[in-house]
C-alpha cells in the first residue's frame, strides 16, 4: 500500500465500494425479478456478494488495502496499520463509493437513479446480528492477515457468504454500504431512519473484534522463552 499515492489508494477505494454495493444491490434485483421464492433471492444476493468480494480484494488489495469499509478503516487506524490523517478520506471515499454503486445498479436496471427504502430493519436482534456480522469480519481480517494473508480475499468471501445465513441481519457488516442500501428500495434496502442502529453496533463489534483478537494473536513471554530454550537443546 505505501508504493501508491493517497490519490490513488482513494480512487481504490471508491471503486471498489461502488462495485461492492452495484453487486449486492444489483443481483438483489435480477434474483427477485427472476424468482418470487424469497430464499432462492437470497441464496442468489449471497453467491454474488461473496464472489466479487474475492475478486475485488485480489485486485485492488495491493492498491489500498481493500477495505471497502468505514469500520475496517477505523480499526486498522486503531491498530497503526492507516495512518490516521487518512481515515476521513478513506471512509468518504467509501460512502461515496457505495451511493454510486446504488446509482449504478438503478441505471443497470432501469430504476430512478436515488430511491429512499421502505425494508424495515430494525430491533435487538438485527442490532445484536450487526455486531456478531461485523466482530467476525474483523476478526477474519486480522487473523487472516497474520496466518494467511494471500488466503484474505477467498476468507472475507466465504465468511460474508456464510453470514448472510447465520445472521438475522443478512451481514450488513458496513457502515458505508448500509447507507448505500438505504437509498434502494428494492430486494437489498433499509429505511433510513434504522441505518444509525446499525452503525453503532457494527463499530462497536469491529472495536470488540480488535480488542479480543489482538490479544489472542499475541503469544505470551513465557511461551515464547520455552520455545526459544528447546530450539537451543
Amino acid at each position: 500500500m505505501a508504493s501508491y499515492d493517497l490519490s490513488r489508494r482513494l480512487v481504490a477505494e471508491a471503486l471498489g465500494t461502488a462495485m461492492l454495493v452495484a453487486t449486492v444491490v444489483g443481483s438483489g434485483i435480477m434474483a427477485t425479478s427472476l424468482t418470487a421464492d424469497v430464499g432462492l433471492a437470497l441464496l442468489g444476493n449471497t453467491l454474488a456478494t461473496g464472489a466479487i468480494l474475492v475478486v475485488l480484494i485480489t485486485v485492488l488489495g495491493p492498491i489500498s488495502g481493500a477495505h471497502f469499509n468505514p469500520a475496517v478503516s477505523l480499526i486498522f487506524a486503531m491498530s497503526g496499520s492507516l495512518p490516521k490523517r487518512d481515515l476521513g478520506v478513506y471512509m468518504l471515499a467509501q460512502f461515496a463509493g457505495g451511493v454510486a454503486g446504488t446509482v449504478c445498479a438503478h441505471l443497470m436496471f432501469n430504476l430512478p437513479l436515488l430511491e429512499l427504502s421502505s425494508t424495515v430493519r430494525t430491533g435487538g436482534a438485527q442490532w445484536f446480528s450487526e455486531a456478531i456480522a461485523t466482530f467476525g469480519l474483523v476478526a477474519v481480517i486480522l487473523a487472516g492477515i497474520r496466518f494467511e494473508q494471500k488466503a484474505v480475499p477467498w476468507l472475507v468471501g466465504l465468511y460474508i457468504t456464510a453470514a448472510y445465513w447465520f445472521t438475522a441481519s443478512t451481514s450488513f457488516a458496513n457502515p458505508a454500504v448500509a447507507f448505500a442500501r438505504s437509498l434502494t428500495d428494492t430486494f437489498s434496502g433499509i429505511r433510513p431512519i434504522d441505518v444509525p442502529g446499525f452503525w453503532l453496533t457494527e463499530i462497536s463489534g469491529a472495536v470488540a473484534a480488535l480488542l479480543l483478537i489482538t490479544w489472542l494473536l499475541q503469544p505470551a513471554a513465557s511461551s515464547s522463552s520455552t520455545l526459544s530454550s528447546e530450539a537451543k537443546l
